[in-house]
């Protein structure tokens, strides 16, 4: 059975039992502060979970993209050594709302297995939760009830909390579960051990397949576990696992998900899969992480240097390394496999096909940077075996080329292995695990229960209208982190407050009580679907009445900066062309940043012509048209652009300025004629096909041109208030150009008459011919003399000293066959006379120079450097 029709089969069964099929939520996620990416089946559906929200169908069914990068079973590091487990992979679930719950759950997961997929009976195990006694969980009798109707008991292992006890996080709804696995095995390795003896001890032909989770519990702040109003069922799948089951293989790269994929590798590397395990490793490793990498970028998450982005990037890097190192991949190649998944999964993930063009440019500036990093890597690390005093590297050295180069760690204990060293693996374990503390304790948030205040549904955001409102407190809670310290997040009945989404900033703003005292809100941000507001400390009377009010003139600067990217949206796509998608964006109060698909860099002529479309926009006084219930199929329809990687919802809201419509759940102008000016301050490369401008509006637009206004008063001062002041300005550069090369001349005829002196000054030390003396030279014509003078003698060792603006330089040459004879190093020696001056410097072993703040150190730092040739 081909994959395709095992992921079609799946959804269609669970249609056949009254299940809505969903599609999959974007891998990176956006609304969420808790995750970067989804791990899991349920995370789009936390709200329904935690009660923050209704589902429309109480039955749902779907495939999820996910990525996972640590955890059980999951290190990144671990992934392509073992034949089936993944960083991204899909996850096939049934979901239940407060529907069914545990014996429907159990019958029509063994009835899709053993009737619709024909998996034999007597291949299959089941393991339900057995209880913990120090929480007071009794064994899940309710499973193992249901599953002895179905399975003979000697089939039923009873799994620990650990297994078979499954949590949303340290708090959060959760509940027992029931696995099941399937062994793969011969029959000749079933009969020399029982299956039930390999359950979950990782072996690769007996694994866990479906998961079935009975959400029946939410966990405290405290750890104690209190009962859920309402039961739920949460199952997961995986996908890649149930193929390999199903196809008769014995690994999950085995199967047609991975079977395209690594033939592309194995043509595109000259290396054959299956002969040798470095080899096999090697490509697992790049067949699982071009899936991961490519997905994320699909749905919107460019490689980067930190948070997700560096997730992303450190993904690709491993694969990009594995190439190199077994498979011997000097040049990018990984780039040229994203045509083969895109043909292979385009169909089922339409979002590859799409951003087909994008991932691969991406892919491969990306590839061309790492490589350009291991080249330098590798220069750095033989210099680090070459200062070593002994044949062992210091774990934090090589935490060093990791952490600011890097440079790989296993690449490094490769290479050193190869030269005869060893590498102080513990002392890298430490760095790294004190670079983690410090990263975990900067972002480590701890959240109290919530407190129920009253027992009311919140209305939500009411601010597209209103930029105040009567809002009673219906719950709040308290978190602490090292970053933010101790505040409290507010939910309140109804809210004119926008929380942080799509690129926009929170509202900031105050709560007022009726008897006059004011708090201030800090932020505004979205959580499970909970509108929370941040607080420093709360109401005397929290259960009283309030007025919460947004700040005015903050959200008109948002709101004026957000409709500007609008415009700048369809100013882009008329003038460079349709192929213009947004790409992400940052609006803030006082510069808005817009990232866009283009594959050049935007000339002035064109930047000129995008903000004269904007302006022209802005003075038309184009009326905002606010369509908040428009089916998301009406919108296209009617011309509006939706953006990629985004999440929507059965109704859309439509935002409309003249042509300009896009899908959009931000706050706006009323108005073009609201943004007053817009005005381009930057634009540059983001990545491969990737630009990025930066814009101001508004109040920062006038200040900006004030600025302009007073610098050009300024100018026209300094230029005695010349009439036109851009021509006096290329008059004096032009003369100064033509100073400057008399400068050139006469330091030439200088640097040449004082040849012929300090050649006459060269001695013989040790049949190296030396000469150290300060000079009256720029740097540019010490480097011209000394090698006009290496040109004219063998054997020469110079170092020269200068003295420019209260600095000190040193510059050293050595001819090459010194360097290669006598072992002599001037970046060494440069080094080492460079304290003199309270200063260092480097270079190539034939020519280096120094800096340094003590110009009086000249003197006996030349005197040093004959201490080299003796």
């Amino acid at each position: 059975m081909r994959s395709q029709e095992i992921r079609s089969k799946f959804l269609e069964f669970f249609q056949s039992k009254s299940h809505s099929v969903v599609p999959s939520a974007p891998m990176v996620v956006k609304d969420d502060p808790t995750l970067m990416f989804t791990n899991a089946g349920m995370n789009q559906f936390k709200e329904y979970f935690l009660g923050n929200g209704t589902p429309k169908d109480r039955r749902i069914a779907d495939t999820q993209k996910c990525l996972r990068v640590s955890g059980k079973h999951n290190d990144l590091e671990e992934v392509g050594k073992d034949t089936y487990h993944h960083t991204m992979f899909e996850m096939l679930g049934n979901w239940s709302f407060g529907d069914y719950f545990k014996k429907e759950a159990i019958s029509w997961a063994w009835e899709l297995l053993t009737e619709v997929y024909k998996l034999p009976k007597e291949d299959l195990y089941i393991s339900v939760f057995e209880g913990n006694e120090e929480e007071d969980l009794p064994l899940d009798k309710e499973a193992l009830e249901l599953w002895k109707q179905i399975i003979s008991e000697d089939r039923i292992i009873y799994g620990n909390k650990k297994d078979n006890f499954w949590e949303m996080g340290d708090q959060g709804p959760c509940g027992p579960s029931s696995e099941i696995h399937v062994d793969l095995r011969s029959a000749e390795d079933k009969a020399k051990t029982p299956g039930r003896d390999l359950v979950n001890n990782d072996h690769p032909l007996v694994v866990e397949i479906w998961n079935l989770v009975f959400i029946q519990f939410n966990r405290k702040a405290d750890g104690s576990l209190e009962k859920l109003p309402e039961k739920h069922v949460d199952t997961g799948m995986g996908f890649e696992r149930l193929c390999m089951a199903l196809q008769g293989v014995k690994s999950n790269y085995d199967t047609d998900v991975f079977t395209p994929l690594i033939k592309k590798i194995s043509e595109t590397t000259s290396s054959e899969y299956g002969k040798d395990e470095e080899t096999d490793i090697a490509v697992r490793v790049i067949a699982d992480h071009v899936r991961a990498v490519s997905f994320a970028i699909a749905d919107g998450q460019l490689p980067g240097s930190g948070g997700a982005g560096y997730v992303i990037r450190r993904i690709l890097r491993r694969a990009i390394r594995y190439g190199f190192t077994f498979l011997n991949q000097k040049e990018p190649f990984v780039y040229k496999l994203v045509e083969t998944l895109a043909a292979q999964m385009g169909e089922a993930f339409p979002e590859l096909r799409s951003q087909q063009n994008l991932i691969t440019n991406v892919i491969r500036e990306e590839e061309n940077s790492f490589l350009r990093t291991l080249d330098q890597g590798l220069v750095m690390l033989d210099q680090v075996m070459k200062e070593s005093k002994d044949k062992n590297v210091s774990g934090k050295k090589a935490f060093e080329l990791y952490d600011t180069y890097g440079f790989p760690i296993d690449l490094t204990a490769l290479i050193l292995s190869e030269k005869g060293y060893s590498l102080d693996q513990k002392g890298f374990e430490e760095e790294l695990q004190k670079q983690k503390d410090r990263s975990r304790n900067a972002s480590k948030v701890t959240s109290g229960d919530w407190q129920v205040v009253k027992d009311a549904e919140t209305e939500g955001f009411v601010g597209y209208d209103n930029l105040e409102a009567d809002v009673e407190i219906l719950r709040y809670r308290k978190v602490e982190s090292k970053k933010e310290g101790e505040l409290y997040q507010l939910v309140f009945s109804q809210t004119p407050f926008y929380p942080e989404g799509g690129g926009q900033v929170g509202d900031k703003g105050t709560l007022e009580s009726k008897n006059g005292s004011v708090n201030y809100i800090l932020d505004t941000r979205k959580e499970n679907n909970l509108i929370i507001h941040l607080i420093k400390e709360l109401p005397e009377d929290i259960t009283g009445t309030f007025t919460a009010k947004v700040n005015v003139a903050q959200r008109a600067r948002i709101a004026a900066n957000h409709s500007a990217t609008h415009i700048l949206h369809q100013a882009l796509r008329d003038i460079l062309g349709t192929h213009v998608e947004q790409k992400g964006s940052m609006v803030q109060s006082d510069y808005l940043r817009f990232d866009f698909s283009h594959f050049s860099k935007v000339s002035s002529e064109e930047l000129k012509q995008v903000e004269d479309f904007v302006n022209s926009r802005i003075a038309e006084k184009l009326p905002l048209v606010d369509n908040r219930e428009m089916t998301y199929q009406e919108a296209i329809n009617d011309g509006a652009i939706a953006l990629f990687g985004e999440k929507y919802g059965d109704k859309v809201r439509a935002v409309r300025f003249g042509k300009s419509m896009e899908l959009c759940g931000g706050t706006h102008v009323g108005n073009t004629s609201d943004i007053w000016h817009f005005k381009i301050i930057s634009e540059g490369a983001v990545a491969s096909g990737i630009r990025r401008i930066e814009a101001i509006t508004n109040e920062a637009a006038r200040e900006y041109f004030a600025n302009q206004t007073e610098a050009f008063a300024e100018l026209k001062a300094v230029l005695k208030n010349a009439q036109d002041p851009v021509k006096v300005v290329v008059n004096l550069q032009e003369e100064n150009a033509e100073l400057k090369k008399q400068i050139e001349s006469l330091l030439r005829d200088k640097a040449k008459n004082l040849k012929g002196d300090l050649k006459s000054q060269i001695k013989e030390i040790n049949g190296v011919n030396f000469l150290a003396q300060q000079v009256d030279l720029d740097m540019g014509g010490i480097k011209d003399l000394s090698f006009q003078l290496g040109d004219e003698m063998d054997n020469l060792f110079l170092l020269f000293g200068t003295q420019q603006d209260e600095k000190a330089m040193l510059s050293c040459y050595i001819s090459k066959n010194l360097v290669e004879e006598k072992g002599l190093n001037a970046g060494k020696v440069v080094k080492e006379l460079g304290r003199y001056i309270q200063g260092g410097g480097g270079g190539q072993p034939f020519y280096a120079t120094a800096g340094g703040k003590n110009p009086a150190g000249l003197n006996e730092a030349l005197q040093k450097a004959e201490e080299f040739v003796k």
